[in-house]
């Protein structure tokens, strides 16, 4: 069954008569924000300050730098600008929720674009890591086909299809939470619109709505969580054959900065998505954790243990140092 026919029969299950439809939300945000609502505005701030500035560099770096042009660094620079968007979706609307009341409040029109947005960000960069451990299981397993494998033309390719296949992933379920009829409850237990979340305040059976939620997302979390275990079971065995520690140091350090990454993108969603009916203020640590610090620690995690970009943006600020303006007073 279609989308749009699924929505049409959900339509017509709905009564809508007496009902007002609702064209706006509050988000109530997170918990114990309110009690020090100046004090959690900074620290957001500085996290979002952080992790632009971060994720910013990282851009930077990967695309000025030509001794940065392999496949690794080319798709680290995707998961630069996705941490960016990401946290951009979210944050802002947190921090001006903790200003004013009204900042609390989001259009309808607004909640929908806000959770296709998320989901699309967020299903780009879990088939994003599936693609880096594949790289990273040519680059260590099969070094002699790597070259010809993973050309520019692939590298382009697997980004490609990775935007594409998160669009579509996102549209299903943003037209599926969307085509109910919201009428009566206008605040949601949450920070910003999400799936569960939103469902609860459905004036309609949500029940096809979750089973949906649970089969697509476990389907797609489960299936690129597999594929990266397979990719570095075959990687651990292939660096164990290395016969210099030397060799298998240097393998291991450009894949554990991957794995520190995956593990901190893929344990906190399970907590949300499989239990879709526990949403509410006191669920949104984890997603804290996976919307707004792993966008700020990716780029620490992958600049402390990568020799090679360490190096190339300590020559892009040495580079912006001596581009300065000759008028500007000596430190």
């Amino acid at each position: 069954m279609s989308v749009s026919s699924l929505c049409e029969k959900m339509a017509m299950e709905t009564e809508v008569s007496n009902q007002t439809v609702v064209d706006s939300f509050i988000l109530e945000g997170l918990m114990y924000t309110a009690e020090h609502p100046s004090l959690f505005f900074l620290l957001f701030l500085l996290l979002y300050s952080i992790t632009m500035t971060g994720n910013l560099l990282i851009l930077l770096t990967v695309g000025s730098d030509p001794r940065l042009r392999s496949p690794m660094y080319h798709f680290l620079g995707h998961l630069s600008f996705l941490d960016a968007c990401l946290s951009t979706v979210t944050v802002p609307k947190v921090m001006a929720g903790l200003l004013t009341l009204h900042g609390k409040m989001i259009s309808f029109g607004g909640c929908a674009v806000q959770l296709y947005c998320f989901h699309f960000l967020a299903s780009t960069e879990c088939f994003l890591y599936t693609v880096m451990a594949y790289d990273r299981y040519l680059a260590i397993c099969q070094p002699l086909h790597y070259p010809v494998v993973m050309n520019r033309r692939m590298c382009a390719g697997l980004a490609g299809v990775t935007w594409a296949i998160g669009a579509v992933h996102s549209a299903i379920h943003t037209s599926l939470t969307f085509c109910l009829l919201y009428c009566g409850p206008r605040h949601i237990a949450y920070f910003f619109c999400d799936i569960p979340p939103v469902l609860k305040l459905a004036c309609a059976d949500t029940t096809v709505n979750e089973l949906v939620m649970l089969v697509n997302i476990g389907t797609v979390a489960a299936g690129c969580l597999i594929l990266i275990i397979i990719s570095y079971i075959f990687i651990v065995a292939a660096v164990l054959r290395i016969r210099t520690t030397e060799g298998q140091q240097r393998a291991f350090s450009t894949c554990t900065s991957h794995l520190t990454v995956v593990l901190l993108y893929y344990v906190p969603p399970v907590c949300i998505y499989l239990q879709p009916r526990s949403s509410g203020a006191g669920a949104g640590a984890p997603a804290v954790f996976y919307t707004i610090v792993t966008p700020m620690l990716n780029p620490f995690i992958y600049t402390l243990r990568n020799k090679e970009v360490k190096r190339a943006l300590r020559r892009l600020l040495s580079r912006g140092s001596r581009e300065s303006p000759a008028g500007s007073p000596p430190l």
